[in-house]
């Protein structure tokens, strides 16, 4: 009984086992075979995670930039040409009535990418310096950010579709502008930095993922 309690609490690295990042499988360290299922290399932590981490992050923040201040809609109708940025379309939106659309839009393409940005940025920056954080609120944070994320490329989905269904030639024609390119990337690139923070660095403080 005395042995079972001093195995409790903790990490499988600290108990010399490993898993397979891409089956699943388990194996004891030192991993020096590949894994016995997929023939992947076994490792106890993502190699590199934090440098990773940072690297996409940073490059999808370069691209958010853009995303911004460069159109994100073309429309041409017969009364003439306008382009929209996100904000932009956001207030033509809500001053054409369609306040809740509006809203929607404003979460998807302003708070959850945002949202993403400090979220990931505070865990990295926290498991790097050591923050007096608590593994539990690191993993509720971590949580945070695989649950918004699907829902990141809403709009770029809503201006796909709108482009592809309001095609009424001299009438009304929706095209997508350069910034919902840059917004696309931005949002790739967060999902890349988020999918490179290995969750097992919160359980041990590690400060890189060898």
């Amino acid at each position: 009984m005395a042995a079972a309690d001093q195995t409790l609490g903790i990490t499988a690295q600290q108990a010399g086992l490993a898993r397979c990042n891409y089956c699943g499988a388990l194996h004891r360290l030192p991993a020096t075979e590949p894994c016995r299922l997929c023939g992947a290399k076994v490792r106890s932590r993502k190699r590199d995670s934090l440098q990773r981490t940072w690297a996409f992050l940073l490059v999808g923040l370069m691209a958010y930039v853009p995303a911004n201040v460069l159109p994100i809609m073309k429309t041409t109708s017969f009364s003439g040409n306008t382009s929209d940025t996100i904000f932009s379309g956001v207030i033509a939106l809500a001053q054409s009535g369609s306040v809740f659309v509006a809203i929607v839009v404003f979460v998807a393409s302003v708070v959850i990418p945002v949202a993403k940005f400090v979220i990931i940025a505070g865990l990295a920056l926290s498991l790097h310096f050591q923050w007096a954080m608590s593994e539990h609120t690191r993993h509720i944070l971590h949580t945070i950010t695989e649950f918004i994320g699907r829902w990141s490329m809403i709009d770029v989905f809503v201006v796909a579709v709108l482009a592809a269904l309001i095609q009424l030639g001299a009438i009304l024609t929706i095209e997508p502008g350069a910034g919902i390119n840059a917004f696309a990337l931005s949002v790739v690139f967060t999902m890349f930095s988020a999918t490179s923070l290995d969750p097992r660095l919160i359980w041990d403080g590690a400060k890189s993922g060898q």
